[in-house]
């Protein structure tokens, strides 16, 4: 799922600067009429009771996707709206399987039950095939902290502050996950936390050696606001905490800073500083159980961000077919697959990824 890349504020701007400080202040400005900043006000917005389709569409996009790629094609007819997988947006070289992508469009599906719900729908899934159908059956409005917490959401790619959560928090994040057939593993103690740690960093070696996953990584960054108008997509530097910089400066100077040792450092006190780790593991490996995944991921994320603490993926054991049965037999998972890891704890807020308008992925 969502992945980027950190580097040190300082010393980039210094070498950036040093090459060439005339170019920075001379970058011009989004060729688009919002500023980046209206623009995630607007993709955040509360939610309005009409035009319902477009509205339930917008709130679905707000969900977790693999590298913000938003890989989902959205159809309405009557009352019933669709969620098609857009394969045109897959990430080949980190998801072969498309196994995140399918977890992508079951956290939009439950998205969009939530929304639904608040507005006064009863939203009933339906796997069909590749897309999920959601029938939509008038219903008194519900309200909930889950639904409040859509617009807000983000994954915070930071280190935390080490605060342990209380009990009845833990109590909260693991009922979040209960979905049919999901299973959710829950670690607090420091031991289990650095277990997994280990294979997150095992799993990012391998995939910074990979050539044709960093090629793919990279091509998903937008190095500056400018770059992410203009596609509303993928990932924005400085919702990792990195300066925001020309991407005929940024690119080349990516490879100074961003190193399998500095990622390793960065991961290692990450987790470090996280109250917590969360796994998701599904009782089969198809498209439906992946759904499944996500729509349990998504609540998780929900109700974490409901109760005042942030979380991010740490995905890497998960994404490295050589390393997942190992990581799978660690947790006790046996030979069942380990779907997704998340890390979770009181940390800062950072600037929110954007998300293209309900325009650019319904069809009739």
């Amino acid at each position: 799922m969502e992945r980027t890349f950190v580097v040190d504020r300082r010393q980039f701007i210094a070498t950036a600067l040093g090459s060439s400080a005339a170019a920075i202040g001379g970058f011009p400005a989004a060729a688009a009429t919002m500023t980046y900043d209206e623009a995630v006000t607007t993709s955040r917005a509360p939610l309005q009771a009409v035009p319902r389709d477009r509205e339930l569409v917008r709130f679905a996009t707000l969900a977790a996707n693999s590298h913000n790629t938003q890989p989902w094609i959205f159809s309405a007819r009557g009352n019933e709206i669709a969620i098609a997988p857009d394969f045109t947006r897959r990430c080949p070289a980190v998801d072969p399987d498309d196994h995140h992508l399918f977890v992508s469009l079951g956290c939009a599906a439950e998205n969009l039950i939530l929304a639904a719900t608040k507005l006064g729908w009863r939203a009933d899934p339906v796997i069909d095939g590749d897309r999920i159908v959601i029938a939509l059956e008038q219903a008194p409005p519900a309200a909930s902290a889950l639904a409040a917490a859509i617009p807000v959401r983000q994954c915070t790619r930071a280190a935390f502050d080490g605060r342990p959560a209380a009990t009845e928090t833990l109590r909260q994040l693991e009922s979040a996950c209960r979905e049919p057939d999901v299973a959710a593993i829950l670690m607090t103690e420091r031991t289990a936390i650095a277990g997994v740690t280990d294979y997150v960093l095992e799993g990012n070696s391998a995939q910074m050696r990979d050539k044709a996953f960093m090629r793919e990584l990279v091509s998903w960054i937008r190095f500056n606001e400018a770059e992410a108008l203009a596609t509303m997509d993928g990932l924005f530097s400085p919702a990792s905490g990195n300066p925001s910089l020309p991407s005929w400066l940024a690119r080349p100077l990516l490879k100074l800073f961003f190193t399998e040792s500095g990622e390793n450092k960065k991961y290692r006190e990450q987790l470090a500083s996280s109250a917590g780790i969360v796994v998701l593991a599904a009782e089969r490996s198809d498209k439906s159980h992946w759904i499944a995944v996500g729509r349990a991921c998504q609540r998780f994320g929900l109700q974490a961000t409901a109760l005042g603490l942030k979380y991010s993926f740490v995905n890497q054991p998960v994404e490295v077919a050589a390393l997942r049965p190992q990581f799978a037999a660690s947790i006790g998972l046996g030979a069942r697959r380990p779907d997704i890891v998340m890390r979770f704890g009181y940390g800062p807020d950072l600037p929110k990824s954007l998300r293209r308008p309900p325009e650019l992925v319904m069809r009739s």
